[in-house]
């Protein structure tokens, strides 16, 4: 069964930092592109970061230069390392894998986790 499981999140002040896991069961993610986003209330649900296949990153530019994504192959578990963290960076996040494409678009991601709460404060 393929399930993805966050967790990290927690309330932080504004400069903070948090690390963000997502465990991974039923696939193998160094065969998938795994990427994580965010989803605020009444917004929409919005690109972070991905990681390719090939170890390739990228990240909206909200967060260029903050975040960093990274993953452990050995423990099947995708990482997003927040920081300088900001009131606009509250949201809930959620890990997400896609086994043909990395895009920004939510809609080609086959799983998704359950999300973890990360709130910032001024």
């Amino acid at each position: 069964q393929v399930q993805l499981v966050e967790s990290g999140g927690g309330s932080v002040q504004a400069g903070g930092s948090l690390r963000l896991s997502c465990t991974a069961s039923g696939f193998t993610i160094k065969n998938f592109c795994m990427a994580w986003f965010r989803q605020a209330p009444g917004n929409q649900r919005e690109w972070v970061s991905y990681m390719s296949t090939t170890g390739t990153s990228r990240y909206a530019d909200s967060v260029k230069g903050r975040f960093t994504i990274s993953q452990d192959n050995a423990e099947n578990t995708l990482y997003l390392q927040m920081n300088s963290l900001k009131p606009e960076d509250t949201a809930m996040y959620y890990c997400a894998a896609s086994g043909w494409i990395c895009s920004g678009d939510y809609g080609v991601y086959n799983y998704w986790g359950q999300g973890t709460q990360v709130t910032v404060s001024s």
